[in-house]
């Protein structure tokens, strides 16, 4: 362990024995399962490694050395705090402000929308021209005109999303009051962000900080239906002995397939683990030299410096079409579980 690390950083290696686990809350005890603690793979869920590409990594090199240069300027959102941070010591989890995310679900919701209904709208018309008595193009004719608003409406969200997000940015683009939740793996400790703090935050702005290490909480993939009776499975973590839970679809999102979630809470130990390298992704790279044990094994395998930013785009898909199909193949359920050698669960 360097100095860089705290004592309390984790390691599967030191984990402490620590107090029977309390009883989990009626949200866990029914439609969920506790995912099992350690030997994990280097596996990423596909939404971490494609959230960054190559070329996105030399697009951002370029940018800075315009802005180095003179020859761009940053733009008044950019300069905000967006309370955000992903990098060797934290992976901090913030929101944008509920009225600029408005603009972004107007945008992005209308645009899904109105592809759906440009998809099975017409459909819908031939088959119920088609079931009318009368002549077949006047019937056509008329339905189109009874149900083009349900065309249009997404098709006007859609425009007015995006012509707010990409030329009204700098009025519309605003962060929340602050992060959600942190994952140090410097300090070893996990942070939830409580901004109703016994009403502390609306009368001073204090925000409640409920911090432990990352070894007393449980990952749980909930299952459930939904509306059209498909199951859905979304990953939490849960505090072994408070009512306290993080909702990691910004990690990873809800899923029909647990694969996925099996992929991040195994990305989320090796992230966290200091007796290991920061995971090997592009959203990372930039990280590396600064995290010792990273900086070490990088040295030590003579990893190339600019590995994700100098690979070429078919390299790249190759990796992504690799790296897809092996998460969806991932299966942790049959893992003995390293936690319960330290606690003993109540269920």
């Amino acid at each position: 362990m360097t100095a860089h690390y705290s004592p309390s950083a984790y390691q599967p290696a030191r984990i402490p024995d620590q107090p029977a686990a309390t009883k989990r809350s009626w949200l866990f005890r029914f439609g969920s399962s506790r995912l099992p603690w350690g030997h994990t793979e280097d596996i990423v869920p596909h939404s971490m490694l494609s959230h960054t590409s190559p070329a996105g990594l030399r697009d951002v090199e370029r940018y800075e050395h315009a802005l180095e240069t003179g020859e761009e300027q940053r733009e008044a959102y950019e300069l905000l705090d967006y309370h955000q941070v992903i990098d060797h010591e934290r992976y901090r989890h913030a929101s944008l402000s509920k009225r600029s995310l408005f603009w972004f679900y107007l945008w992005v919701g209308g645009r899904f929308v109105f592809w759906v209904m440009a998809i099975f709208l017409p459909l819908t018309w031939l088959v119920g021209a088609a079931a009318l008595d009368d002549e077949y193009l006047s019937n056509l004719l008329a339905i189109i005109k009874e149900t083009a608003w349900t065309f249009l409406v997404p098709l006007a969200c859609w425009a007015i999303g995006s012509l707010v997000v990409h030329k009204l940015t700098n009025c519309v683009v605003r962060p929340s009051k602050g992060p959600l939740w942190e994952f140090n793996r410097r300090t070893g400790m996990v942070t939830i962000f409580d901004y109703d703090n016994m009403g502390e935050h609306k009368r001073s702005g204090t925000i409640g900080e409920f911090s432990y290490p990352f070894h007393e909480f449980d990952a749980y993939i909930s299952s459930g239906p939904d509306r059209q009776g498909l199951i859905w499975h979304q990953l939490h973590l849960v505090h072994r002995y408070h009512d306290l839970a993080i909702d990691l679809s910004p990690i990873v999102s809800k899923d029909s397939s647990m694969a996925p979630h099996f992929a991040a809470w195994d990305f989320l130990q090796n992230y966290m683990d200091t007796s290991r390298p920061l995971p090997d992704i592009p959203l990372f790279e930039q990280h590396r030299a600064q995290d010792p044990v990273t900086a070490e094994h990088d040295r030590r395998t003579a990893r190339p410096e600019r590995y994700w930013r100098d690979m070429d785009d078919e390299t790249w898909d190759a990796r992504l079409t690799q790296n897809l199909a092996r998460v969806n193949a991932y299966d942790i359920t049959g893992r003995l579980n390293l936690m319960a050698r330290h606690v003993q669960y109540a269920d």
